[in-house]
């Protein structure tokens, strides 16, 4: 069940004197892995029906433009090369560029600054900062920054915002209401993103290795390898839930199933040997010191 919260050190907007015009528009700049994420769970839970809000897909190549009408055909608007137009046209403007390039978006196209003038920016972008991103877009802009995750294109993701004091609470409503149909979704004080980014934002890739390894093992001992799969995934599905259904701690959950002198215990051993602890912690650790550096990199390579 998607479910949202708020920080306790998150203070309570005051309005802005710009007035945010009614949402009926949004516009998905740089329609990638994450974009289509976003679009696809936005469709599928009726949100934009429901609130008769349109949504615009921006991409720069005929080829993506191609492939993104014969997936979502007249659910949605494509835009090639035209994110001015785009952003135009919205109210509300979700930035999933990579990082390297979006100053170059939101700077150096002509007419975007006066596109962005009073909309809501809803940036994706690992590593940049709500006031670096401040310097790139109009005094008027709303930013508020989110780290989503891929399983939010099949609704069973995890969205956390940030956000300044001045961003009216009505948007961070609106936000909030956008990431929560896409899954579970938070707000968190900004300090907190570049963790968030390895944990969250690149937790699914570290998951499917443990699930990965799991089903090795099965395929070891004789499993089909498709029975493997799924028996794996869905040990990792019912395990998370139940920390997620009951609160509970998870070594409250692991204890449950360790019985003395049992099979558990010795591959929960044979673990602790490989130091899954320390290797999967310093993983998350790593990802979020390069996390950190990444809104540096606006004239680098690939991410």
């Amino acid at each position: 069940m998607a479910s949202t919260s708020r920080n306790s050190t998150t203070t309570t907007a005051t309005t802005n004197a710009t007035t945010m015009p009614a949402i009926s528009k949004i516009a998905i700049v740089g329609c990638g892995t994450m974009g289509k994420a976003i679009l696809t769970g936005l469709l599928e839970s009726g949100l934009l029906a429901e609130r008769n809000v349109a949504v615009t897909a921006c991409v720069t190549s005929d080829e993506s433009a191609a492939a993104l009408r014969a997936q979502y055909g007249t659910g949605i608007q494509v835009f090639c090369g035209s994110n001015v137009a785009a952003c135009r046209e919205a109210q509300v403007v979700i930035l999933c560029t990579k990082p390297q390039v979006a100053q170059s978006v939101l700077v150096e196209e002509d007419g975007m600054h006066e596109a962005l003038e009073g909309k809501l920016l809803i940036s994706l972008l690992a590593g940049v900062r709500i006031a670096q991103l401040q310097t790139w877009v109009p005094a008027s802009t709303h930013v508020i920054r989110a780290m989503p995750n891929t399983p939010c294109r099949i609704r069973e993701g995890m969205t956390v915002l940030s956000c300044r004091a001045t961003v009216p609470s009505e948007l961070r409503s609106f936000a909030s209401t956008i990431f929560a149909t896409l899954g579970r979704c938070r707000f968190l004080d900004e300090k907190h993103m570049d963790p968030v980014t390895a944990l969250s934002g690149s937790g699914p890739a570290f998951a499917c290795v443990v699930l990965e390894s799991l089903a090795d093992g099965g395929v070891m001992m004789g499993l089909p390898r498709d029975v493997a799969i799924e028996l794996a995934a869905q040990a990792l599905v019912g395990a998370a839930r139940l920390v997620l259904a009951t609160g509970n701690h998870p070594a409250m959950v692991k204890d449950s199933v360790t019985t003395p002198g049992g099979c558990t215990i010795a591959g929960l051993l044979t673990m602790e040997d490989g130091k899954i602890r320390s290797t999967l912690a310093r993983t998350i650790q790593e990802a979020s010191t390069v996390a950190s550096t990444l809104g540096n990199r606006q004239d680098a390579g690939k991410k």
